[in-house]
C-alpha cells in the first residue's frame, strides 16, 4: 500500500483540483447566472463527483507516467527526481498496467455519475459532449508517456495540462452547475492552467539533462534551459496578472483580495528559480508551486463567496 500511495504522488493532487474549486465556487457566488435556490446554486453531488473524476485523472496520469517512463528506460540512474515505482522495482510493469486499467475504469465510472447528476435524462447533447470529453481526458492522461507516439515525448504535455487542468477543469465544472459559459471565468481558468503548466515545466527543467539522453523531447529540451526559465517566469507572472484582472472586472472589495496572500510564495518561488544553478534544487519547488496554486484557488474561491454573502444566507440558512 505504501508503494502504491507513493506511485499516486499525493503532492500532485491538490493542484489537480484547483480548477474544480474555483469553477464550483464561482457558480455559487454568481447570482447573475443562477437562481438563488439550494439546488440550482450549488449541488454537492456535482462537486463531489467532479473532485473524484479529477483526482482519478491525476492519479491515472501519474500511474501512466510511471509505467511509460519506466518501460522506456527514461527513469534511470541519471534522473534527478525521486525514484519512481517501476524504476526502483517496488511495483512491476504488469501490476502498474493493471492499476492503469482499473483507475481508467473507476475514473470513467465517476465521470458517468457526474454527467448523470448534472444533466439527469435531459440535455442529451451536453451529456454526449461531456462523455466524449471524459474519454478524451482519460486517453490523454494515458498517452502522455505510453506508446510509440507518446505526446509527452514530443513537447505537447504543456498543452494537455493547460487544457484539461485549466480550461476544462474550471470552465467545465462551472457549466455543469450553470449550463452556460461565462467568459469572465476564462481569466482564472487560464491562470490555473498556466500555473499547472508551470509545475510541469519545472519538472522538465529539473529533468532536462536526463531527458535529452533518452530522447524525451519535452518543450524544455527543445527550447533549452535558459528559454525555459523565461517561459516559466511568463507562466507564473501572467497567471498572477490574470487573477488581478478578474478581480478588477468583478469589482472586488478590499477584503476579497485575500488571494494576494498566495502571491507571496509564488513570488518567492520565482526568485528561487531565477537564482537556481542546480537542477536538483528545483525538486522541492514542485511541491511549493503546486501548493501555492492550490492556496490561490482556495483563497480566490473564499473571496468570491464573501462578496456574495447574501447567497450563502439564502442557500445554507434558508434566507434567515
Amino acid at each position: 500500500m505504501k508503494h502504491w500511495i507513493e506511485a499516486a504522488r499525493l503532492r500532485t493532487l491538490p493542484l489537480s483540483v484547483s480548477g474544480i474549486i474555483v469553477g464550483s465556487m464561482y457558480a455559487l457566488a454568481n447570482p447573475t447566472n443562477i437562481e438563488l435556490t439550494p439546488t440550482d446554486v450549488f449541488n454537492w453531488k456535482i462537486f463531489g463527483f467532479a473532485m473524484l473524476t479529477t483526482l482519478g485523472l491525476q492519479i491515472l496520469s501519474n500511474f501512466a507516467n510511471d509505467y511509460g517512463d519506466g518501460v522506456k528506460g527514461t527513469d534511470n540512474e541519471d534522473r534527478v527526481g525521486p525514484k519512481r515505482a517501476i524504476q526502483s522495482g517496488v511495483i512491476s510493469p504488469a501490476a502498474m498496467k493493471r492499476a492503469i486499467i482499473i483507475t481508467s475504469f473507476l475514473t470513467l465510472l465517476s465521470s458517468l455519475m457526474l454527467i448523470y447528476v448534472a444533466f439527469t435524462d435531459t440535455n442529451l447533447y451536453y451529456s454526449l459532449f461531456y462523455l466524449v470529453l471524459g474519454i478524451l481526458a482519460i486517453i490523454s492522461a494515458i498517452r502522455y508517456t505510453i506508446g510509440s507516439k507518446a505526446y509527452g515525448y514530443r513537447g505537447f504535455g504543456d498543452v494537455f495540462v493547460f487544457v484539461f487542468f485549466g480550461l476544462v477543469s474550471t470552465l467545465g465544472v462551472n457549466f455543469l452547475y450553470s449550463k452556460q459559459l461565462d467568459l469572465e471565468l476564462f481569466l482564472p481558468a487560464m491562470a490555473i492552467g498556466f500555473l499547472s503548466v508551470g509545475v510541469l515545466n519545472l519538472n522538465n527543467m529539473r529533468d532536462e539533462e536526463s531527458d535529452k539522453k533518452v530522447g524525451k523531447n519535452t518543450l524544455v529540451v527543445q527550447i533549452g534551459g535558459k528559454k525555459a526559465k523565461l517561459y516559466h517566469y511568463f507562466l507564473i507572472t501572467f497567471a498572477m496578472a490574470l487573477v488581478l484582472v478578474f478581480a478588477s472586472l468583478n469589482s472586488f472589495k478590499i477584503d476579497q483580495y485575500i488571494f494576494l496572500l498566495a502571491y507571496i510564495p509564488l513570488t518567492n518561488h520565482l526568485i528561487r528559480v531565477f537564482k537556481n544553478k542546480d537542477a536538483k534544487a528545483l525538486d522541492p519547488e514542485l511541491k511549493k508551486l503546486a501548493l501555492s496554486t492550490f492556496a490561490l484557488s482556495v483563497l480566490l474561491a473564499l473571496g468570491m463567496i464573501f462578496f456574495f454573502s447574501d447567497i450563502i444566507v439564502n442557500v445554507f440558512l434558508g434566507g434567515r
